[in-house]
């Protein structure tokens, strides 16, 4: 029973060869193909919407300097929320719910964000490492904190995004395992769980398009610091 609940987070095969990249390319379908117009129909037009939008929020706490990346991190935010939102389908496979996938998206971006502020301010850079005014001997321990602290960012990351996916996938397939056994023995109780198992749908598209969110927003600020 245990492994069956963990099945969905298996990478699926055909041949024996994993699909996980092309679970993680099928979202671009979905993208309009380039046309002799900008705006071919009404899908087009509200995907040129979202993507204002997105980039308006994830440019808005970074200085000019900082819109260099906004290519980059409104793409990473399209991926994500596209992937996110198409694992709350049913017989797809989410491949943000693996922790692999989530550090090699975060580990780079992060390492990036880090050297462009060592390369353009290294002064300010290595004096986020040491609050002005700190007691003299506080400064090693303070120092060591703080490197801790800047080298776990990635790990946050991709912890955070792995484990919020990975808790709402179970609770769903946990509440539609109870509600279809419930089913024949207690009728009224099944249509209860189905009723809860629906809001927890719509808290997890919420969850799913948050998720993507803030990992992009996350990436964002870290950039701010070090430009």
């Amino acid at each position: 029973m245990n492994l069956s609940f963990f099945d969905q987070f298996t990478s699926p095969c055909l041949l024996g060869i994993p699909l996980i990249l092309l679970s993680m390319l099928f979202p671009a379908l979905l993208l309009p193909s380039p046309g002799s117009r900008w705006i071919t129909n009404r899908l087009s037009t509200l995907q040129s919407w979202c993507i204002d939008l997105i980039t308006k929020q994830l440019m808005t706490p970074l200085n000019k300097n900082g819109h260099k990346w906004a290519l980059i991190l409104t793409s990473l935010m399209i991926l994500l929320l596209s992937i996110n939102l198409l694992g709350l389908l049913p017989y797809t496979f989410t491949p943000t719910t693996q922790l692999s996938m989530n550090m090699a998206l975060a580990f780079p971006l992060w390492l990036a964000t880090l050297l462009t502020g060592l390369r353009n301010q290294p002064s300010a850079s290595l004096g986020h490492l040491l609050p002005e005014g700190t007691p003299t001997p506080l400064i090693p321990a303070l120092i060591l904190i703080e490197t801790t602290s800047l080298l776990i960012r990635p790990l946050a990351l991709g912890v955070r995004l792995t484990a919020n996916l990975t808790a709402g996938h179970l609770l769903i397939q946990l509440i539609s395992t109870a509600s279809t056994a419930l089913l024949s023995i207690m009728p009224a109780i099944s249509i209860l769980t189905t009723i809860i198992l629906l809001l927890l749908t719509i808290l997890e598209v919420a969850v799913a398009m948050i998720q993507a969110y803030v990992f992009v927003l996350l990436l964002s600020l870290y950039l701010q610091e070090n430009i």
